[in-house]
């Protein structure tokens, strides 16, 4: 009775301080423990599971030879144990369960000492803490990206020789020698023909500058492709996807880690700067999210609790759309409707305060030099008319066509990309793209600026002084009584501007399908802006100029007299660059208050929701599948889309393993296996973890062991546990009977059992069962009958069900 008292009391100290020993390895390192090293893209479907963090090995007997007596060996935490391979996903409920261990222990703890008090307070007051520090990073490296690109994009076209610093537009704001219709036309800012043949005039000069602008192009882009290669693989891309699917639980060691934020930053500009069709917005995501795992080491709180530190990502993503668009609150919504897998009510208050640190930081730094956090702000605020929500539904159905073809052709080059030999040449695809793109950019202006501008010239309206092509109005001096332009003929100017646009467009279209996915920093947020900003452009000067001559039609005579301003070009490309981007990406309610807030047009809600809502059930109708989702399919990350409904009516026995004529499920027995039994099984299978029952004639269910966890284990105990050698019985169990003397001493692995494994019974439906593993964040379920183990299903077992009832490939599923 004593021995069990010991033996209870024992294990509840190693029950408090479970959270003490927790791992804090970080995402930069995966720890290297010999005879571990596992291949997991070849492994079979029963995923790691995490194991108690400390060890606790004890034996019966004192050796060969000596009295029988109980002995605790290693009551320090083993490394290794209860931590996660790479390419694996956490155990949310186990991670949950110890952090409310953790808060619980500092809660008791607070009411013994006035230094407990003081912990707990401080406790409390970190998470706040941490998301002040995130949107300080996230904004100050966000103004920077914004100042290198603005400036590294005009070195393309020439230099300021007031200094060097400058950008084209600082560089003639500081000139004493421009006037403001020639406002981008200042002696301190020479052209590369000026600094080389001292001219700016005549067909060499065009093509001395032609050459500088793709040769500056191909120099950015070499040295992104170089550097991402070569420092930090995990640069390339978006991100966002695998934000995705790092939120919903999944490891991957080294994406959200310094030297991916280093290298992230640095490429983004170089980038943007080549002139390739892409944004650094969706990038921003994944650079805010660098800069909260990064400091979440600072905090044991987060550094020790995968969960917990989920949680700050979902609030550090909405810094980085924040930072991005000038948008917190659209941050914040973007967070939650689109990448966020776990967001409880506590990570939206502070993912709304990370948002405001981050916009707050961002508008102090006033990148743009406009006091305002976005290219893109609009001044005009003419109302729009019920009669033109009909060219709106129009623009929210190109953008859900646009959106449609572009994620099914883009995954194909993707997908041809990776089974084929171009993905193995990722230099020379990015050094073509970019060589294409500059050639073909340069003699069109709208395709030769960056498509940032290109965007703010788009969804401008024109007033009195713009001496932009697509302002050349005939009478364009004339005002109407209040003031405003009225519409009016279009002039040459405008008409040559159409042309330019139309093939800015096809363009942009070809280019971006073909760019997006390549081994650089690319976002398709502006690039799928610009789409539908052109568009959108091209269709509101077409309804001006049919409002105009024909105004005594029936749908123009009630609402639109001569003389009027009745139509807003810029509102229709705001519509369209909405609509697209929600056609490529299924954004809704997110995509509307964005835009509003990129633009200040708070009176246009009702237009942009209508675009947005008509592109995605456009889109929707065409393929269920936003680009994100489309790119986690194609890597196979194992991603549970919590909003697909699965209405099959399968069962669990009809998805669990081992299937019928499959060779029964490997078990490991409570009491009555030796430390060569359980390694011979460990080296025959590859099989990520094991259920462990009372015996096999019984097939009770006791629990399930972690395949890592039991590696680890038994190396640490042949190396520090004299006595155990292959022939010790393994013991599963509460107590280990006595041991006869000159027998080897037991091995007790109890607490890396995982004693509260989720079971359901085979006639289960799956519907309940998919709910499970979406709610519950399970990677794995055992199945029973009549509380005897059957088989076991894993999240890769649902993911391949769910893919192959939608007659998709269900080998594409290539992770737990």
């Amino acid at each position: 009775m004593a021995m069990w008292q010991g033996a209870m009391d024992n294990r509840g100290f190693q029950q408090g301080s479970f959270n003490s020993f927790q791992s804090s390895s970080s995402d930069e390192d995966l720890m290297d423990i010999p005879g571990t090293a596992m291949d997991f893209s070849m492994r079979d479907d029963v995923p790691p599971l995490d194991g108690e963090i400390e060890e606790d090995k004890s034996y019966n007997g004192g050796g060969i030879g000596s009295s029988n007596r109980m002995m605790d060996f290693l009551e320090e935490p083993i490394p290794g144990v209860g931590t996660y391979d790479d390419f694996n996903t956490i155990d949310w409920v186990r991670e949950k369960s110890r952090d409310r261990d953790r808060h619980r222990e500092i809660t008791n703890k607070s009411k013994e000492s006035t230094w407990a008090l003081i912990h707990s307070v401080s406790d409390a007051f970190s998470g706040w803490l941490l998301m002040l520090l995130i949107g300080l990073l996230s904004g100050s490296l966000a103004g920077l990206i914004d100042i290198s690109a603005h400036w590294m994009t005009d070195l393309k076209e020439g230099i300021c020789t007031g200094g060097i610093w400058f950008n084209h537009e600082h560089c003639c704001w500081n000139s004493q020698h421009v006037t403001f219709e020639d406002r981008d036309r200042c002696p301190e800012w020479n052209s590369w023909s000026q600094l080389i043949i001292s001219t700016n005039e005549g067909a060499f000069a065009y093509i001395v500058n032609y050459f500088m602008y793709v040769l500056w192009a191909l120099l950015f882009a070499f040295l992104a492709v170089s550097l991402v290669k070569v420092f930090a693989p995990y640069a390339c891309g978006s991100g966002i996807p695998e934000i995705k699917t790092i939120l919903s639980g999944f490891i991957i060691r080294g994406y959200l880690g310094k030297w991916t934020l280093i290298i992230k930053t640095i490429t983004l500009v170089l980038a943007v700067s080549s002139g390739l069709s892409l944004g650094k917005e969706g990038p921003l995501v994944h650079v805010a999210c660098c800069c909260g795992n990064i400091l979440c080491h600072c905090f044991n709180k987060y550094r020790k609790n995968e969960a917990k530190r989920r949680e700050v990502l979902s609030a550090a993503a909405a810094a980085g759309v924040s930072v991005a668009f000038g948008a917190p609150i659209g941050g914040v919504l973007f967070s939650l409707e689109e990448v966020s897998y776990y967001f409880p009510l506590k990570t939206l208050w502070r993912s709304f305060f990370a948002a405001l640190v981050a916009a707050f930081t961002l508008r102090s730094i006033n990148p743009f030099g406009n006091s305002r956090l976005v290219l893109f702000y609009v001044e005009f605020h003419t109302p729009w008319h019920l009669f033109e929500l009909v060219p709106f539904i129009l623009l929210g159905i190109f953008g859900g066509l646009w959106g449609a073809l572009f994620i099914r052709t883009n995954i194909a080059w993707c997908r041809k990309r990776k089974t084929t030999q171009l993905g193995k040449y990722p230099v020379i695809e990015v050094l073509v793209m970019t060589a294409i793109t500059a050639i073909l950019a340069f003699p069109n202006e709208y395709t030769r600026m960056s498509t940032s501008e290109l965007i703010s010239e788009l969804f401008n309206d024109c007033g009195l002084l713009d001496s932009s092509k697509l302002c050349d109005y005939e009478n364009r001096f004339n005002t109407s009584k209040a003031g405003e332009l009225p519409d009016r003929p279009a002039g040459v100017g405008v008409y040559s501007a159409m042309w330019q646009l139309a093939l800015t467009l096809i363009l942009k279209i070809v280019i971006t399908i073909f760019t997006f996915g390549m081994k650089i920093p690319s976002g398709l947020f502006i690039p799928s802006m610009a789409v539908g900003a052109i568009a959108g452009r091209l269709l509101g000067v077409g309804m001006e100029q049919l409002a105009y001559y024909h105004h005594d039609w029936a749908i123009f005579n009630s609402w639109c007299s001569q003389g009027a301003d009745c139509i807003t070009p810029g509102l229709y490309a705001m519509v369209g660059a909405a609509a697209c981007l929600g056609g490529v990406t299924r954004m809704t309610v997110s995509l509307v208050v964005i835009m509003f807030e990129l633009t200040g047009g708070l009176e246009y809600i009702v237009p942009l929701m209508a675009a947005a809502m008509t592109s995605k059930w456009v889109a929707d109708a065409l393929g269920r599948e936003g680009i994100y989702d489309a790119h986690i399919r194609l890597n196979g990350y194992p991603f549970l889309e919590a909003k697909e409904e699965f209405a099959h009516k399968t069962l669990a026995m009809d998805v669990m393993k081992p299937r019928r004529n499959d060779p029964l499920l490997t078990v490991l027995t409570q009491d009555s296996m030796t430390v060569e039994d359980v390694e011979t099984i460990i080296s025959e299978t590859t099989y990520s973890g094991f259920p462990v029952v009372v015996s096999r004639e019984s097939q009770r269910l006791v629990g399930f062991v972690l395949r890592r966890d039991l590696i680890i284990s038994i190396e640490n105990a042949r190396k520090k546990q004299d006595g155990v050698v292959s022939t010790s019985v393994i013991y599963f169990t509460e107590h280990s009977p006595p041991v006869p003397p000159y027998t080897p001493p037991t091995l007790k692995l109890r607490n890396i059992l995982d004693l509260s494994p989720f079971t359901v019974t085979d006639l289960t439906p799956m519907e309940i069962v998919v709910d499970i593993f979406r709610k519950l964040g399970l990677r794995q379920c055992l199945v029973t009958h009549n509380g005897r183990l059957l088989g076991i299903i894993t999240k890769k077992d649902v993911l391949k069900h769910i893919a192959q009832m939608a007659n998709q490939d269900p080998d594409s599923i290539l992770f737990n």
